[in-house]
């Protein structure tokens, strides 16, 4: 920053505008390293096989016709959207510059999915809300870093939201224990 401050048409210092270049700057500072290419490539590919992963398997749900859709109409749509911007990443991504080098905090996204799925498979043997209940809180307070007071707020809410609009407003059976 210069000594000169900058200011207003009124002659007072600008200090909206050295805020805004300090915090730039500190952000700019704060950034990760760039990847290069092999990163976006990388990221493309991963992408990409689960959109086409999941268009395989909505497929095997029946997609139904559009006046009368199957259970995997909705997930086919979204994995050939994910399928179609992966290509157009792996198609374009090398000559990007947005991309950051991985580092530990790139396997919070892979713990997220992992506790997601091994939570889910908990639901149909305990119930729905105690693996709801320790996903929010696993999501929330150890991937999100959030404090426990708020953890416990959003995690029960949450939960109690769903139970409501799954069992008393869409009618979907659910195995509970409550």
């Amino acid at each position: 920053m210069s000594n000169e401050r900058e200011r207003t048409p009124g002659g007072e210092p600008d200090v909206l505008a050295e805020l805004e270049a300090e915090v730039a700057q500190e952000l700019e500072e704060q950034r990760p390293p760039a990847g290069g290419p092999t990163y976006q490539t990388v990221a493309a590919l991963v992408t990409l096989a689960i959109g086409v992963t999941g268009s395989v398997l909505s497929y095997g749900y029946g997609l139904g016709t559009l006046r009368a859709p199957g259970p995997g109409l909705w997930p086919l749509v979204v994995s050939l959207v994910i399928t179609a911007l992966s290509l157009v990443l792996l198609v374009t991504g090398r000559r990007l510059t947005d991309d950051e080098r991985f580092t530990r905090t790139s396997l919070l996204p892979l713990v997220g999915v992992l506790t997601f799925i091994g939570l889910g498979a908990l639901i149909p043997v305990i119930g729905f809300e105690l693996p709801s209940l320790a996903l929010c809180v696993i999501w929330l307070r150890f991937l999100g870093g959030e404090s426990w007071r708020s953890t416990i707020v959003v995690s029960v809410g949450t939960v109690a939201a769903f139970y409501l609009l799954f069992l008393y407003g869409l009618r979907i059976p659910l195995p509970h224990l409550l």
